[in-house]
């Protein structure tokens, strides 16, 4: 399964054959967190299978769709499920649907996950913006030749995680009453959740929380210029903090809890957001 992505070109096509829609906002929809795709007024939903060379979603809770319409009176354009390392897809492959949301033209990417909490004081249910991360997978989508078309060879990644739209995000959920957390996320590969000394040293090195996915899409977002937005679900507290063997079903049990506010909060999000 590992190879390159090199279908870009024929996925735009395919999506164009369905829709002239050209969307201001993308949105990628992590574990048990793609309900919100069912909000958009759908002017397309295209099963990944359905664009040529395009990854699929294999992962519970990743129901594996492109979604092009209007949300919260805002044209945007939806992962509904992504894609994981651990999956056998390589880098390249991992980034697909960033690339081809950028080329879709949208300016702004706002990308969700679950995340294991390590901060002292984090809960499941708590939403944290996220302001930095740590790359621990060991690789990164842009090795190999550049595509000159989509960014530059050695993009900047001061500001990955948009300064500019986290204070925007910030005043938000105060407005909304909504209270969010802010730290650094850090991604290993799995499909094995991290050991007890693993977290501890995370902790040390800074991060906040600590999940398998995002990493890999704001990089490529970078890469092609678009402001990002992060946003983690603290779906279980990590490893040798949590005294209960980890689960995916803790996972998607918590997303299902924090429904409510976590779609008030993209919606608002989605409406709300200046973008540049």
């Amino acid at each position: 399964m590992s190879k390159t992505f090199d279908d870009l070109d024929a996925c735009l096509e395919a999506v164009r054959q369905e829709t002239d829609l050209e969307p201001d906002l993308g949105l990628i929809l992590g574990s048990g967190l793609g309900f919100l795709a069912d909000r958009i007024e759908a002017v397309a939903a295209i099963d990944y299978e359905r664009l040529p060379g395009f990854p699929v979603s294999t992962v519970p809770g990743h129901r594996g769709r492109l979604v092009l319409g209007t949300l919260a009176g805002r044209q945007v354009v939806a992962m509904q499920g992504r894609f994981h390392y651990y999956e056998g897809y390589s880098m390249q492959q991992l980034v697909s649907g960033v690339r081809l949301i950028g080329r879709l033209g949208a300016r702004a990417l706002l990308v969700t996950n679950a995340a294991g909490g390590i901060r002292e004081g984090f809960q499941p249910g708590d939403l944290m913006l996220i302001s930095d991360h740590i790359n621990l997978m060991g690789s990164n989508p842009l090795i190999g030749k550049n595509r000159d078309e989509l960014g530059l060879r050695f993009p900047d990644m001061s500001d990955a995680y948009s300064r500019r739209l986290r204070e925007q995000a910030r005043r938000l959920a105060a407005e909304l009453g909504i209270a969010v957390r802010e730290g650094v996320y850090a991604a290993f590969t799995g499909p094995s959740y991290e050991t007890p000394a693993e977290i501890r040293a995370l902790a040390v090195l800074g991060a906040d929380a600590a999940g398998m996915s995002t990493i890999p899409e704001v990089i490529a977002a970078g890469h092609m210029g678009m402001e990002v937005l992060g946003i983690s679900c603290i779906s279980n507290l990590a490893a040798g903090i949590s005294p209960n063997p980890l689960s995916h079903d803790e996972v998607t049990e918590t997303a299902r809890q924090v429904h409510e506010v976590f779609s008030r909060f993209v919606l608002a999000l989605v409406e709300r957001l200046e973008m540049a």
